[in-house]
């Protein structure tokens, strides 16, 4: 099942008085702030659109102007909390790339057709992306998202077909 928004980062402080908000974003595309003129922010579970009035960066955050929000006490009140964007306002991706959203919880077998568990979590260790799956007794396997270990992602079928290099596992 296709998720309806994204997340796409998280408010985690204020920046200076005049109700600025800090981001940790959760995007390997940061610029995708400047170009978007609203974001829906989740505030106790209701998803609030607000204009964006200004996108700046600090290190590797995201400085936001939120319309509406002018004070520190404001700006406060946002803290924590998610920033999420339709599906149909994100960026094309380019081909045989997926969002994180979409992979996790999908089922991964191996090619010789033996199941390894479900996708629970990816992350990225500099070299490559690393998807971590979890066997039903609760195991953990790490797989390098690189060609020869990853052969095919269906996300109609939801499954991720791998193949298990010596050493892996």
């Amino acid at each position: 099942m296709k998720q309806e928004y994204f997340e796409i980062g998280q408010i985690v402080n204020t920046f200076g008085i005049k109700g600025i908000v800090k981001v940790n974003p959760f995007t390997d595309d940061i610029s995708q702030f400047e170009k978007l003129k609203s974001i829906l922010v989740d505030k106790k579970s209701k998803l609030l659109e607000m204009q964006i009035e200004e996108v700046k960066y600090s290190k590797n955050q995201i400085l936001l102007k939120l319309k509406g929000v002018d004070t520190i006490e404001e700006a406060e009140k946002y803290r924590n909390c998610y920033l999420k964007l339709p599906r149909e306002k994100a960026k094309k991706l380019p081909p045989n790339t997926y969002f994180i959203a979409d992979l996790i919880g999908l089922k991964v077998h191996t090619d010789e057709g033996n199941l390894l568990g479900t996708l629970e979590d990816i992350y990225n260790s500099g070299a490559s992306d690393i998807y971590v799956v979890k066997d039903e007794l609760g195991k953990q396997i790490l797989l390098p998202a690189i060609k020869d270990v990853i052969k095919q992602i269906d996300l109609e079928e939801e499954k991720v077909i791998v193949h298990l290099i010596k050493g892996l596992v």
